[in-house]
């Protein structure tokens, strides 16, 4: 039988002949979820004996993971802004960089006042719901074309307790143009940016098992950040902001689209790669 420490060790060496990123944090993930507990307690148990059920369901992880199969598809969730969300294949993986995109949103907004906020694109509904938790006074209409990402995000609504202030509906932004004009403070995108030139260059990861309409516009990759910005003059109230995740060598473009439909007061904002992140406009 093999001892936590030894199962560990193994599927590390596994995973790093697989050319698998953090090979034994992520052997370490996958055998905490086994086991139910956290991964730092995994430290206070190394000589413990795996049970034959453990080792043969945690052989399989390794397995799934050791194919680049991302390892919160595996688990099932993913830590957002301090917050439990659970996802799968139908939503893109939340990640740490788009949360620089809620702070800078909750830095410009007063937790007192209600404001109106419309999220496009809304996936897992991280966005939506880190905003609606630390803006208890706001109100989200979070909309996606997906109805499977509709679902995860309604339910990661309910786990967090926020179903109260959010709508989620199906919409299709780039075809449709009936959604309630004039009526937010706030738009936020988190769209589509990866070009179809880049898509083919994508880690297998991303390429293989995220879905590909949450990552591609099958364009230039600011198809998305034109249309949000058009439709967003009838859409935001007077004075009304925008806040736009780009990627990277992207904030120059949708600065110039943002000036192009009235906005002004433009921000470009740094992740923690230092890369440009996040750009925001008010509408003049």
């Amino acid at each position: 039988m093999l001892t936590v420490l030894e199962a560990i060790n193994l599927s590390t060496d596994f995973l790093a002949k697989k050319n698998i990123e953090s090979p034994r944090i992520n052997s370490e993930h996958l055998l905490a979820h086994v086991l139910n507990c956290k991964r730092l307690d995994l430290y206070l148990s190394f000589d413990q004996p795996l049970k034959e059920e453990e080792i043969d369901m945690y052989r399989e992880l390794i397995r799934r993971r050791g194919k680049a199969e991302p390892l919160q598809y595996i688990i099932g969730s993913v830590e957002f802004f301090g917050l439990e969300f659970m996802i799968n294949k139908s939503v893109l993986i939340p990640r740490p960089e788009t949360e620089i995109l809620v702070e800078k949103i909750i830095e410009c907004c007063d937790r007192n006042i209600p404001i109106k906020i419309l999220d496009v694109g809304t996936g897992s509904g991280n966005i939506a719901v880190s905003l609606a938790k630390n803006l208890p006074c706001c109100s989200v209409v979070a909309i996606d074309i997906s109805e499977e990402a509709l679902e995860t995000a309604s339910e990661n609504s309910l786990l967090n307790n926020t179903d109260k202030q959010i709508v989620f509906k199906k919409y299709d932004f780039m075809k449709e143009n009936n959604i309630e004009r004039e009526s937010f403070d706030l738009i936020v995108s988190n769209p589509p940016y990866v070009s179809a030139e880049e898509f083919p260059s994508l880690r297998p990861e991303l390429k293989v098992y995220e879905p590909r309409i949450a990552l591609t516009d099958n364009s230039d990759g600011l198809n998305f950040y034109r249309s949000i910005s058009t439709n967003a003059k009838t859409l935001l109230k007077a004075k009304g902001k925008i806040f736009f995740e780009v990627g990277e060598g992207q904030a120059e473009s949708v600065k110039n689209i943002l000036l192009q439909n009235n906005f002004s007061e433009i921000g470009i904002f740094k992740d923690y790669s230092n890369i440009d992140r996040v750009v925001k406009g008010v509408l003049s």
